[in-house]
């Protein structure tokens, strides 16, 4: 019999497997490749601000992402929390992609603007200050640290060559509208950007 001899031969067992892996994957991506949905960005969105850019460098370096997922599935119970499900389109200027699975905590994807800037700032300092059952850390470097600002301008770049639309004026003042600014609002500023396109449609 033919699977008998597949079964007993793995060199065409190992030939057949990438044969399914290859078919597999380009059933999945090649879609998604021509998709115009999934490339352009919803109306209305707009690069982050330097400061946001900062804040968003330092949300990866903490670890923040590790805990707390940015894409509201298309549920009716995700919805009804959260708010808006998740686009594509709200996410093609980020690299690194931050959608993530993982919920110690809630998902942020709507977070701007849902608390004071005041609210974020304690709660990043003490978040039992202001969620008495939180089991999240403190962060109190942030309020010490100041932005490298001399950095903020080659990350623009960077991102202008992978397709962000920052232009050369803004490159130019990156380093001026984070200079002597600390962590902190760096990171406030961030958090309340996310999610404000698609919640300021509805």
């Amino acid at each position: 019999m033919k699977h008998d001899i597949v079964e007993k031969n793995i060199s065409i067992m190992i030939v057949l497997i990438i044969v399914a892996i290859s078919f597999g994957t380009l059933v999945e991506l090649v879609p998604l490749i021509f998709s115009k949905q999934l490339a352009e960005p919803v109306a209305g969105l707009k690069p982050l601000t330097p400061l946001q850019l900062e804040g968003r460098d330092i949300y990866i370096r903490e670890g923040c992402n590790t805990c707390h997922s940015q894409m509201i599935r298309s549920l009716r119970a995700e919805s009804e929390r959260y708010g808006h499900y998740s686009v594509a389109g709200e996410f093609v200027y980020d690299r690194p992609f931050l959608w993530g699975s993982k919920r110690t905590g809630p998902d942020l994807a709507r977070v701007g603007g849902r608390y004071s800037d005041q609210w974020h700032r304690v709660h990043l300092g003490n978040p039992r200050d202001v969620v008495p059952e939180s089991n999240m850390p403190s962060f109190p470097w942030l309020f010490e640290n100041e932005i490298n600002s001399e950095v903020t301008p080659k990350k623009l770049q960077t991102l202008k060559t992978l397709g962000v639309p920052y232009t050369d004026a803004e490159i130019e003042t990156a380093s001026a509208s984070v200079k002597g600014k600390k962590e902190i609002d760096a990171v406030v500023a961030y958090l309340q950007n996310l999610g404000t396109v698609l919640s300021e449609r509805r």
